[in-house]
C-alpha cells in the first residue's frame, strides 16, 4: 500500500499541514521538525500524489515555458534557472519551443493552456500582441522573459539590452576602434535595444553613424553562425572595411570570426569582434570570444519567482519589470593575446 502524507504526519505526531509545508519548502516550520519529516520521507521513499494534490487545490502544479530555440545554450540556461526556481515549490516545468515561428508559438500557447498549466513563461518571437489573444482571454498569469512586448504591459524579466549594446560598443571604442560595424536582428525588443545602445555609444563618443556598417538579419538564434559569416563577408567588401564588429549574439560573432580567419585576417588585430550572451563555450573557441553576459540562469530564477508570487497572490496587478545589468566579459577576440 502506498505511503500517504497523513501516515507520515500521524507517525511523527505532527499535523498534515506541517508535512505539506515541509514538502513545499515553506519557511514557517521549525528546523528540527523539518529534518524529522524529510528524514522519514527519504526512509519511506514517499512520492507526493500530484494528481490528488491538484484535484484538492484546483491547480495542476505545472508551469509552461516557451522559448524560441531549444538548441541555443542561452535558452537552455534560461530553462535551467526556471526549473531550479520552480523546484523549490514542487512545481513541474513543461518546456516547448516555437522554432522562431510566431504561429507555432501561438499554437504552443494554446496547447499548454489546454493542458491546464497554472502559469506561462514566454521568451516570445512575436512582434505584436495578436498572438497572445488566447492567453489574455484565459486570464492565467504569465511572464515574458528576455524579449518584451511593451504593448502588453506584461510582467517581464530580462537584460537591459540598450546597456548591453552600449557597453559592447564602448569597449571597442576604448580599444581605439572607430569604424565599428553591427550585425543585428529584426523587430524583437532585444535586437532593437542592442542597436540603440550601439548608436548611443557612437553618438556619445562623437563617432558618425554609418548605415552601411549595420547589417540587420532574421533568425539569428538558430542560424547565427551562417548569418554572421555571410554578413561579415559583405562588410569586408566595403571600400572602408570595419576595424571592429558588435554582433547581436555569440553565434553570430562566431560566424563573423570564421569569415575573418578564412580571409586571412587577424582577430582582433585587423578586426575586433564582440558578441552578446556569453555562451558557456565562449572561452574555449579558436579565438576566445569577448561577450556581454546576460545572466540567463538568474533571469530564469527571477521569472519563476515572479510567476509563483503571482499564483500566490503576493504580487499586485500592476506589471512588475525586472532588468538585470549586463556585464562585459573581455577575452582574446577584442584584447588580443595576453
Amino acid at each position: 500500500m502506498a505511503v500517504r502524507m497523513k501516515d507520515i504526519a500521524a507517525e511523527l505526531g505532527v499535523s498534515l499541514v506541517t508535512v505539506s509545508k515541509v514538502l513545499r519548502n515553506k519557511k514557517d516550520v521549525g528546523e528540527a521538525t523539518r529534518k524529522r519529516v524529510l528524514q522519514r520521507v527519504r526512509e519511506l521513499n514517499y512520492q507526493p500524489n500530484m494528481l490528488a494534490r491538484g484535484l484538492a487545490s484546483g491547480k495542476s502544479y505545472a508551469i509552461g515555458l516557451i522559448v524560441p530555440d531549444l538548441l541555443h545554450t542561452f535558452f537552455a540556461e534560461l530553462a535551467k534557472g526556471v526549473s531550479a526556481g520552480l523546484r523549490k515549490e514542487s512545481y513541474q516545468l513543461i518546456l516547448a519551443s516555437a522554432e522562431e515561428e510566431p504561429e507555432l508559438e501561438r499554437l504552443e500557447i494554446e496547447h499548454l493552456l489546454a493542458r491546464g498549466v497554472d502559469a506561462l513563461l514566454i521568451a516570445s518571437c512575436q512582434n505584436s500582441a495578436g498572438g497572445f489573444a488566447s492567453l489574455i482571454k484565459s486570464k492565467i498569469p504569465y511572464v515574458l522573459l528576455d524579449r518584451n512586448l511593451e504593448e502588453l504591459n506584461p510582467h517581464f524579466v530580462g537584460t537591459d539590452d540598450v546597456a548591453a549594446g552600449r557597453i559592447a560598443t564602448e569597449h571597442l571604442i576604448q580599444l581605439d576602434r572607430r569604424n565599428i560595424a553591427h550585425i543585428g536582428g529584426e523587430l524583437i525588443s532585444t535586437s532593437v535595444g542592442r542597436l540603440k545602445g550601439y548608436k548611443d555609444a557612437l553618438k556619445a563618443n562623437r563617432i558618425p553613424f554609418r548605415k552601411q556598417l549595420v547589417f540587420i538579419r532574421s533568425r539569428l538564434e538558430e542560424a547565427g553562425v551562417q548569418i554572421g559569416n555571410s554578413a561579415m563577408s559583405e562588410l569586408l567588401k566595403l571600400k572602408k572595411r570595419p576595424d571592429a564588429v558588435f554582433c547581436y549574439n555569440d553565434l553570430t560573432a562566431v560566424g563573423a570570426i570564421r569569415c575573418l580567419l578564412a580571409n586571412k585576417l587577424r582577430v582582433p588585430e585587423d578586426v575586433a569582434v564582440i558578441g552578446c550572451g556569453n555562451l558557456l563555450l565562449s572561452s574555449y573557441l579558436e579565438v576566445p570570444l569577448s561577450s556581454i553576459d546576460q545572466s540567463p540562469q538568474q533571469q530564469g530564477e527571477e521569472a519563476a519567482s515572479m510567476a509563483l508570487s503571482l499564483l500566490e497572490g503576493k504580487s499586485k496587478a500592476a506589471a512588475k519589470y525586472v532588468l538585470l545589468k549586463p556585464k562585459l566579459i573581455a577575452r582574446q577576440s577584442t584584447l588580443g593575446r595576453a
